[in-house]
């Protein structure tokens, strides 16, 4: 599956512990990643300071569903359910 264009919901609602580029203490829930752009794309896509977690994260059907509020929705659940 492909990420859908001007979704961005993986940059936005999880939090990331480790350090990103602009964040060294990592990303709060439901902040935008200071790494993405206007047009919801990602400025470090596939260059070395993307964080792992980042690129493990894949898009699928049943994270992404058939729009971003569902994506947003499914993440902010997900994020919820695993916070310490």
């Amino acid at each position: 599956m492909e990420c859908r264009p001007g979704c961005a919901a993986c940059c936005i609602a999880p939090s990331i512990s480790s350090p990103i580029p602009g964040l060294p203490d990592g990303k709060p829930a439901g902040l935008p990643c200071p790494q993405l752009t206007e047009d919801l794309r990602c400025a470090i896509f596939g260059r070395p300071g993307r964080p792992g977690c980042c690129s493990g994260l894949q898009p699928s059907e049943e994270m992404c569903g058939t729009d971003r509020v569902h994506a947003l929705v499914w993440l902010e659940r997900l994020e919820a359910a695993t916070r310490p």
